[in-house]
């Protein structure tokens, strides 16, 4: 590891009590050797289940043999376009209503109160890491309430075939958390970044991965404490049919996501003041750790496959390895080394797999769907704008191509170069010599197409296109959600009861 990763092990070990071996001479670079012999059949790129699986996933404690088992989950999550669905997750941030400040983890007004009302009350199940362990999460039917780690509090909901349905359960799962904050005076702010607190002053949710992510994660990215501990997202997770399919809506969702963080940007403030940003969670994302983040410029090729991805992630470095409740910090070793050399006597297994490519975050991220995650989170009436949008432009193959015509001339570097561009000033400015506005225009319609296709309507007769309607209107004036922010609060300097008014739900 290098020095800095040695130190921020180092670091860890000595603040956070687990039971740690001592550190390994070897190096972190060697290549993954691929096992070979009679049994293991390898899947390169082929589109097919591996031959030996019969569609069913390794245990997470299965050792890892080879590229057969880091292929498997994605060709294991295919499945035909009439049992695809659309999942959507959001983050929100309370803070006290009297004076903005911001919610910490523990203590009588806190994310372990709000908790312990929402199991007592609602049927919430609590989560730990570890036996007896501090609640990170809750859990009910197949839909979850985790934690960001500056206790941002996410909703992931059960995939559903329409947009409206989503929308709908989404709607009473925060339904049940209004009035909890209401009791404990909170409010919600639909904003995607802290407008008022430091890193410093946030707090930091008590999960094992989160204190590697503390230490670590700055030495990789300068703006990697706000992004982690103040923003919020809203994100579209998407099904896919084949590699083929895939890697084709990876392909896509990455050249097109500026535009739709641009069409979405709803963060002016951060720190008591106007940031100059649109989007100031955007722009903490241009300062994170480049080895797993980004555009993944390797998607940006003709026929990319899961092979690519795979190897990507192979060299992205690690935070820790689990084992029986146990950390152990292997941080800033790639996935490959762990893989063939193993750490401290642990060897690579599944679980292992899955836990890192979670840790990976791409602004498009393959996992056993395709996560659509550069938004910032949105009002209530404007969230499932999101996955109706991703709906609509990548579930009808017209569409589809249409989109895929739109973006296949963008270049990597091209848009890479404009991505600040487009997170300070949102819509208004220009990309690939055309208005940012017209762009988005034009992504909107064929979203909207698609959708009229697809036909899914609501129980009183309107398709999809109906939770489009709030970004046509704003698109139609060549705004995003934060211009709507800064004309009602104007100041360089605004009160935290001015932004506390119009961003609060």
């Amino acid at each position: 590891m290098a020095a800095t990763e040695t130190a921020v092990t180092e670091k860890l070990e000595q603040s956070i009590h687990v039971d740690v071996p001592p550190r390994p001479g070897r190096s972190c670079n060697r290549e993954l050797r691929r096992p070979r012999g009679a049994g293991v059949a390898f899947v390169v790129g082929s589109g097919a289940p591996r031959a030996d699986s019969e569609d069913t996933l390794p245990k997470p404690d299965a050792p890892l043999r080879g590229m057969d088992d880091l292929l498997v989950l994605f060709h294991d999550a295919e499945k035909p376009r009439e049992r695809w669905r659309i999942g959507t997750e959001s983050e929100r941030i309370a803070v006290r209503k009297v004076d903005g400040t911001h919610l910490p983890y523990d203590g009588p007004v806190s994310v372990v109160a709000i908790f312990d009302q929402l199991i007592r009350e609602h049927g919430w199940e609590p989560e730990h890491e570890t036996d007896g362990g501090p609640i990170i999460a809750l859990r009910r039917g197949d839909s979850s309430v985790t934690l960001e780690p500056g206790s941002q509090i996410e909703l992931s909901g059960a995939p559903y075939r329409t947009v409206h349905d989503g929308k709908s359960e989404s709607d009473a799962h925060w339904a049940d958390l209004q009035p909890v904050i209401e009791d404990l005076g909170l409010v919600w702010l639909a904003i995607g970044c802290h407008p008022f607190a430091s890193v410093e002053e946030l707090g930091w949710v008590p999960k094992m991965r989160y204190g590697v992510m503390r230490e670590y994660m700055p030495t990789r990215g300068s703006m990697a404490g706000d992004m982690m501990t103040k923003t919020c997202t809203v994100q579209a997770n998407l099904d896919y049919a084949s590699e083929e399919d895939a890697m084709r809506k990876l392909r896509v969702g990455l050249r097109a996501q500026p535009i739709v963080t641009a069409m979405f940007a709803n963060s002016p403030w951060n720190e008591g003041r106007r940031s100059g940003y649109r989007s100031y969670r955007a722009l903490t994302w241009l300062h994170m750790d480049p080895d797993r983040s980004g555009l993944l410029p390797f998607a940006w090729k003709d026929h990319p496959s899961y092979l690519d991805y795979v190897e990507w992630a192979l060299q992205a470095p690690m935070f820790l390895v689990k084992r029986k409740g146990k950390a152990y910090y292997n941080t800033g070793q790639t996935f490959r080394s762990f893989m063939e050399d193993g750490f401290q006597g642990i060897r690579a297994s599944y679980g292992d797999w899955v836990e890192h490519l979670s840790t990976l975050f791409p602004e498009v991220r393959l996992k056993n769907t395709l996560e659509y995650r550069g938004a910032d989170v949105q009002r209530p009436e404007m969230l499932f704008a999101l996955p109706a949008l991703w709906k609509g432009l990548l579930y009808d193959e017209d569409s589809f191509r249409a989109l895929e015509g739109l973006v296949d001339r963008w270049s990597f570097p091209g848009v890479e170069r404009q991505r600040d561009a487009l997170a300070r000033y949102g819509v208004r400015t220009r990309f690939m010599n055309r208005e940012t506005a017209d762009w988005a225009g034009e992504i909107l319609e064929l979203a909207e197409a698609g959708l009229r296709r697809i036909g899914a309507q609501d129980r009183a007769g309107e398709d999809e296109t109906a939770l489009l309607r709030p970004l046509r209107a704003l698109l139609e004036t060549s705004r995003c959600p934060a211009d709507v922010l800064l004309a009602e609060v104007a100041d360089d300097f605004p009160s935290r009861d001015a932004v506390i008014r119009v961003a609060a739900l």
